[in-house]
């Protein structure tokens, strides 16, 4: 079963950013997107993720096209099915990690794994507040928050970055293992062409078009 179809996507802000993309994301499927600063990568995976409409073309998501539903629907199914990983941590400030991972779990109805926050790193901080944890801290916990709700699809916008080089590694171990173990699939955004190599197919965002490197 195809998680996420999109046909022949087009956007520009004040120019151009890309037309005629397409892509498929099917289960235990994992797709990277690079491209230099600018390029729309950033742009693409809001289009995917439903957090933008494009000006051109149609994404579908679990079978259903986005553009025909209802608003309590969209929401219902970035709460349930969607999962959204950027760099900037969106945490609550005044929260501890643990209060942040718990809005996230009485929101879709799952319970906070210890075992998620010991692959992570986090179990010995994550009843610290979110302003004393380090950045890298920081986005071990967005990313925990994420992966508390079970979601389908991960969408990912460079989410190691505040990461160093092993923990990226080993987040990137840890997404594999819950994209097979949940039937899930994954579309991460990165500078990173090494990273990006983690995934099963590597497409690169340039000239306006998507073109598929691995």
């Amino acid at each position: 079963m195809k998680l996420l179809e999109a046909r022949d996507l087009a956007h520009h802000f004040d120019y151009p950013l890309f037309s005629d993309v397409s892509l498929d994301l099917g289960v235990h499927d994992s797709v990277a997107i690079i491209g230099v600063s600018g390029s729309g990568k950033s742009t693409l995976l809001h289009i995917l993720s439903t957090l933008l409409k494009p000006d051109r073309g149609s994404v579908s998501i679990l079978g259903r096209k986005i553009e025909t539903l209802k608003n309590r629907h969209l929401v219902d199914l970035r709460r349930h099915e969607l999962g959204m990983i950027f760099q900037s941590h969106y945490l609550f400030k005044g929260f501890t990690g643990m209060e942040n991972l718990e809005v996230a779990a009485i929101l879709a109805q799952q319970p906070v794994s210890e075992e998620l926050l010991e692959a992570l790193g986090i179990a010995s901080v994550i009843g610290q507040k979110v302003t004393e944890l380090s950045g890298g801290q920081q986005q071990r916990v967005s990313i925990a928050r994420v992966l508390t709700k079970k979601p389908r699809i991960i969408f990912a916008d460079e989410p190691t970055g505040n990461l160093d080089s092993a923990t990226a590694d080993e987040v990137m171990n840890l997404f594999d293992g819950y994209i097979r173990e949940h039937d899930a699939g994954m579309v991460l955004v990165t500078h990173d062409e090494t990273l990006a190599g983690r995934c099963r197919r590597v497409y690169r965002l340039q000239e306006q078009r998507l073109v598929q490197v691995k």
